[in-house]
């Protein structure tokens, strides 16, 4: 961070040397007048020197995509008079805005969205950013470019003051609109919870120049508004990510849509993820220049698509129908008329056979970059003119079909590449990352057999950042040769017939956040150079035959895990208490070893487990199988009591004695408890009363006696949950303590009859909450319930977190692209 700060430090030093100059010929030619710091390799931070305002001839500010934590925006901007652009977008600065902006009477583009928090901090929407007032916007009577996006416009209340300025008034209680500028030609008003009402009245009455206008991710809702097609210079309109639906006359294709289709020269239409069902009408094919077409994330479930609809589009250059369920019904000798570099056709229906229309597109086409046809209901081999030509795609997905096919043994050439959940056959293919960029490759879930050695032929001046090989038929021992991938971020070997010992080479992945080695035959120790991927968060070694004593340095260098997971293997020894210094750990499996001893008192430190958890940290864990031959002895330490956000807490079948924990009941969150197969005995804590959440509860098999506390919760379970003690009584296992059940002898701890009991207990419990474990020495844990439903999707196929953690790394790139193209 310090080096970042010199950097903008030292530039602009330079330039205020060549401001300075005696001789006025010279000073003519030596001034500057434009100052970018956008899109650079390094990232720019710190403070902004008012040094700036020396810079008498400045016209040009962008510090676009850099991060001044949080900092506010320097007044003193408002003094550099002869700024026409000023971009400080997606800089991470807060609010308010400073009025003295407006004192920027010759600016013609102003960028501020963005600042609201990246996808990284949106949950603190209202806490990052504030606009303040926005009366200063009535003295840039210039603007032709706005962009406000992201920037929380929901708490501006005095937009009927910008009074020339082409903007909406947001006040419920003010709808006037400002109308006397018509160079107004972008306007972006995106992610900022906008409602119709304010907008509309202004939309259709204005702007009459207005060429492009994003109103993207607000609350706007209705039928798509008839009045649309009364801007006649729109060329791109982006309306995604808001509640729109289709009423009846727009279903027919008499209005709405209908007017958008006589706009002459309209090319971008984004109208994905609304609440739009029905038919597609017709009339967008009337759209003859449209180069984007987006309807993702609808609901046209079973609606037939045919070339009808794209009988004029002849300059289509990407369609996403995504997520719609529509019915694509091609003939098989259709040539599409248009040139398309992007088809995004997931989940559509596609199917049975390849569709055999993307043979003109691949052969006589060759402008085809980006294909997704993942889900679309296709079985059937890959067909050889794919194979011959797909060469040229960057990105392909084809997951989640049932495609058979082996690849050829020359290299593929590829960016990003997905044919995850299909049936594809045969040895692992050669790869080639072409162009400087991140590449992913995912072959998980095939039928892929042999070695693996061609890891380490993969060329080409890319950077491989996803490698997924899971849920495959590979086989022999993992070539050591990760020196090779600086960059890679996640590995997954998962569910293969591995065997070896674990390459030492992994330890060189220094980028790496998630390792997934899970279900093969690894053996041996852990290789002491892991603890140099100091950024790991996921680590699952399990189901492998791993042995020696689990190592310290986890818990020492391993700092950042969030999930571990050693069940299934041999290790042996004491739980090393340096475990507990993972103050971010969220998951713990270590059952199914030969590990003795007690669970270390030190619990408390694992202070993820204490806190009300960031909703940014979404993990879970699904269903296991139980655990046996564990050696767990000694009572619970109270410690325990302390992880107060706990929501599932699994002791079962072990050795555990004494008493259960007086303070159970200080876990108030706790909804899932089984403490049953061990040899707890005393009565059971009247605290446990007091815990209004829980919907699962089995003490069976144990030593305890005494009354059952009485409460609405406890007495509703089956007396089942309390089974097979010494000396329980009152509900729900008899009317009253003068009808003791009957001693069954010696509890049968880790009994195998009852092994899909178990099982039937966890699959009921995963609709619960988000497993966190110490399974075998202090089985599971479950967090917050508002966690759960993404906790469950995030782990059940683990390379899921891996595509979060890209995601999140690509998205300001996206931005970026997304701005280049469509502008």
């Amino acid at each position: 961070m310090g080096s970042n700060k010199l950097v903008l430090f030292f530039a602009i030093s330079c330039l205020l040397l060549q401001e300075k100059c005696t001789d006025a010929s010279e000073c003519r030619q030596r001034y500057v007048e434009m100052l970018d710091f956008s899109d650079r390799l390094w990232v720019i931070a710190g403070t902004i020197s008012p040094s700036l305002l020396k810079l008498h001839h400045l016209t040009s500010l962008n510090f676009n995509s850099n991060d001044f934590n949080g900092s506010l925006i320097p007044e003193f901007f408002g003094s550099l008079k002869k700024l026409k652009l000023l971009d400080l977008s997606n800089a991470n600065f807060r609010g308010p805005i400073p009025s003295l902006l407006g004192n920027l009477s010759m600016l013609e583009t102003l960028r501020l969205g963005g600042n609201g928090g990246d996808v990284t901090y949106r949950h603190n929407f209202k806490k990052m950013f504030s606009v303040g007032k926005l009366e200063w916007l009535s003295h840039l009577s210039r603007l032709k470019e706005v962009d406000l996006s992201f920037t929380n416009l929901s708490n501006a209340n005095d937009w009927s003051q910008s009074r020339h300025c082409d903007l909406p008034s947001i006040s419920s209680s003010s709808l006037s609109l400002a109308n006397s500028s018509t160079s107004l030609t972008y306007l972006d008003l995106s992610d900022n919870n906008l409602p119709s009402s304010a907008i509309y009245l202004w939309l259709f009455n204005v702007s009459s120049n207005l060429v492009s206008l994003d109103l993207s991710s607000n609350q706007l809702k209705g039928p798509i508004p008839d009045a649309l097609g009364n801007m006649m210079a729109i060329q791109e309109l982006y309306l995604s990510d808001n509640l729109f639906i289709l009423a009846e006359n727009q279903v027919r294709g008499d209005s709405g849509l209908n007017e958008i289709g006589k706009i002459l020269d309209f090319r971008v239409l984004d109208l994905g993820y609304n609440l739009l069902n029905g038919s597609i009408s017709k009339s967008l094919g009337q759209l003859s220049n449209l180069q984007v077409l987006r309807l993702a994330g609808n609901c046209f479930d079973g609606d037939v698509i045919s070339e009808a609809h794209f009988s004029d589009f002849t300059n289509l250059q990407e369609l996403d129908l995504s997520y719609t369920s529509l019915n694509l019904k091609f003939n098989t000798r259709w040539i599409p008329p248009f040139p398309l570099s992007q088809i995004k056709l997931c989940s559509c229906k596609l199917g049975p056979r390849f569709p055999d229309w993307l043979r003109t597109k691949i052969y006589f086409q060759p402008v085809l970059d980006y294909l997704d046809i993942s889900a679309s209901g296709i079985s059937d081999f890959l067909p050889y003119w794919f194979l011959d030509k797909f060469q040229g795609l960057s990105y392909i997905n084809m997951s989640f079909n049932q495609i058979s096919g082996t690849f050829p043994n020359n290299s593929v050439h590829i960016i990003h590449l997905d044919l995850s959940s299909n049936n594809f056959s045969g040895p692992l293919p050669r790869f080639s990352l072409d162009f400087m960029e991140m590449g992913t490759i995912n072959l998980s879930k095939n039928e892929f057999t042999g070695p693996v050695s061609p890891i380490c032929n993969i060329t080409g001046e890319g950077f491989l950042a996803l490698f997924d090989l899971s849920n495959n038929l590979f086989s022999g021992v993992v070539p050591d040769c990760f020196g090779s991938f600086p960059f890679l971020t996640a590995l997954n070997l998962g569910d293969n017939s591995f065997s070896g010992s674990l390459p030492r080479s992994l330890g060189s992945l220094i980028s790496l956040e998630m390792l997934r080695l899970r279900g093969n035959k690894f053996s041996g120790v852990l290789p002491s150079s892991l603890q140099n991927c100091a950024k790991l968060k996921f680590l699952d070694l399990s189901d492998n035959e791993l042995s020696g004593e689990i190592p310290m340095w986890i818990g020492q260098k391993l700092s950042s895990l969030v999930f571990l997971s050693l069940q299934r293997n041999q290790f042996k020894g004491r739980i090393p208490h340096q475990l507990c210094g993972l103050k971010y750990l969220h998951i713990l499996d270590l059952s199914v070893n030969k590990i003795s001893g007690t669970i270390p008192s030190c619990l408390n430190n694992f202070t993820s487990m204490t806190k009300k958890p960031d909703m940014l940290t979404r993990h879970c864990l699904h269903g296991r199988e139980q655990s046996k031959a564990i050696h767990n002895l000694g009572e619970i330490p109270e410690e325990l009591s302390s992880l107060r956000e706990l929501v599932a807490l699994n002791l079962s079948r072990n050795l555990f004695n004494g008493k259960i924990l007086q303070k159970i009941g200080h876990i108030r969150q706790l909804e899932v408890l089984d403490l049953s197969r061990n040899k707890f005995s005393g009565n059971i804590p009247k605290s446990l009363s007091e815990l209004s959440f829980l919907s699962i509860l089995d003490l069976s098999y144990n030593y305890l006696s005494g009354k059952i506390p009485i409460s609405t919760q406890l007495q509703s379970f089956d007396p089942s949950s309390f089974s097979h003690n010494r000396g329980l009584c009152g509900p729900p296992i008899s009317p009253n303590c003068s009808m003791v059940e009957p001693s069954p002898g010696k509890p049968a701890v880790g009994a195998e009859e009852d092994s899909d009991e178990f099982m039937k207990w966890f699959y009921t419990g995963m609709g619960l909450g988000f497993t966190v474990g110490f399974w075998g020495f202090c089985s599971v844990v479950f967090f917050k319930r508002s966690w759960r439903h993404s906790y469950y999707r995030y782990l059940d196929n683990a390379n899921d977190w891996v595509y979060v953690t890209f995601v999140l790394l690509k998205a300001r790139l996206v931005r970026r692209i997304k701005a280049l193209s469509t502008r």
